[in-house]
């Protein structure tokens, strides 16, 4: 199953962000390695600088969506004010499908 990891910065935690980017982009290539990383990339605001990340994951349960979102250096250096996680259903240009 798949599920969205909805991740929103707190505010003006930018530095944090690029701060800990090195260490999350290794998580998330881990991930991927493992064939657990569907998708991932930062939402942008106006200024076109990230306000967040969505992050999509192949995971059994919620509960293991949560662990990997839990995992990951930005939400362990408190970059987030919120994680939202939703079963997410991938219908159109999946290259699994």
């Amino acid at each position: 199953m798949l599920f969205a990891l909805i991740c929103t910065d707190k505010p003006g935690a930018l530095q944090l962000r690029l701060d800990t980017r090195p260490d999350h982009l290794a998580y998330l290539n881990e991930l991927n390695a493992r064939g657990i990383l569907k998708i991932a990339g930062p939402f942008l605001g106006e200024d076109g600088k990230p306000t967040g990340s969505l992050v999509i994951v192949r995971a059994e349960t919620i509960e293991e969506a949560q662990a990997l979102a839990a995992a990951d250096p930005y939400a362990k250096a408190g970059l987030f004010s919120n994680v939202e996680i939703k079963a997410y259903n991938w219908v159109f240009n999946n290259p699994e499908a």
